[in-house]
């Protein structure tokens, strides 16, 4: 645990207002929100280094760390960070999700400008100097989107690839590949994701729909400071489901193509057997015929079954309309809603 108060307390605020900026449109007030499960030792080397950007960047600032059920000693850390000026906790009161973490701290910032931004490491804070400059230029989104991805598996990159062909096939509009949270957004934008009203939320998603004016900026990630990356193979392949399913209508179309291509099979062999019984009279056999096609035809009525059942879930999730998340606790002071 920390003895000493963050570098930045004794730092003393930038000047926002200088001369060369002129025509740029200052950062008044800036929130970070930072969702956190068991990132205890990763928030003692972040912390540290985002309030001493932040205090660069904009006259008034708050740093918003969501806890999402950890069971490390994250909590207690965040507790102690609490009792220092612009940082300000919400604990949940289990884990949630990344997705519910990041809609708490949206409905908790009060900045004009809001970062969001991972615990672990990967997201530098030095980048946030980058976001200001594009969002005080004009953009109302500015993103951190990966260079390549040569540094991840085959498997990995091929199904990246697939999905984001699979949810940008809509042409409405398109998700970014290799974009993530790290992200700045003005208010107006963090006003009409929190007017969205869907309780399964697929944040990338969101992200890319409500639209706005979007400037990427290429970066690497760095490695992770402290312990394994929370997402395994299954968990991101739930995400990835989660994607489809709000976004597309990919897996009902594809069940009706299959449909219509197994109903023509079928015709084409009926119109096979019609034409060998009335040219040499001889009946096929068709036992193994039978069989085989019963086999078929049963397990594609029980993958479209899986397929509507899965949208019919989620309207059903939906209609319960049961909080994302619920708090269990808020520590610390940070701005507030209003203040000039």
């Amino acid at each position: 645990m920390p003895t000493s108060s963050p570098p930045v307390l004794d730092a003393k605020p930038a000047d926002h207002g200088s001369t060369e900026d002129a025509g740029l449109r200052p950062v008044r007030s800036l929130s970070c929100i930072v969702p956190c499960f068991n990132e205890a030792e990763n928030l003692e080397q972040l912390l540290p280094r985002l309030s001493e950007q932040l205090v660069r960047l904009a006259a008034r600032w708050e740093i918003v760390l969501v806890d999402d059920g950890s069971t490390d000693a994250t909590a207690m850390r965040m507790s102690h960070w609490a009792q220092y000026p612009g940082v300000r906790v919400l604990q949940l009161s289990r884990n949630f999700g990344k997705e519910a973490a990041l809609t708490a701290g949206l409905e908790a910032a009060a900045g004009e400008v809001v970062v969001l931004m991972d615990a672990d490491l990967q997201h530098p804070p030095a980048m946030l100097d980058i976001f200001v400059r594009h969002w005080r230029a004009g953009a109302d989104v500015v993103y951190a989107v990966r260079e390549h991805r040569r540094d991840e598996g085959l498997f990995k990159r091929m199904a990246a690839g697939w999905f984001y062909g699979m949810v940008n096939g809509n042409g409405r509009f398109k998700v970014p590949p290799g974009a993530g949270d790290f992200r700045l957004m003005d208010r107006t934008v963090v006003q009409a994701l929190l007017a969205l009203p869907e309780r399964n939320r697929f944040m990338k998603g969101l992200y890319a729909w409500v639209g706005f004016t979007a400037v990427a900026v290429p970066y690497m990630p760095e490695e992770r400071g402290h312990g394994q990356s929370h997402y395994s193979k299954l968990r991101l392949l739930r995400l990835a489901m989660d994607g489809l399913f709000a976004f597309t209508l990919w897996p009902l179309r594809v069940v009706i193509l299959l449909g219509f291509l197994l109903a023509l099979a079928a015709f084409a062999y009926g119109a096979y057997l019609s034409a060998v019984y009335m040219l040499s009279g001889h009946v096929v056999s068709g036992w193994t015929t039978i069989v085989v096609s019963l086999m078929l035809f049963s397990g594609i009525q029980l993958v479209s079954l899986g397929v509507v059942g899965e949208y019919v879930g989620r309207i059903y999730e939906e209609s319960k309309r049961r909080p994302i998340y619920v708090v269990k606790r808020e520590l610390g002071q940070g701005l507030q809603r209003g203040e000039p």
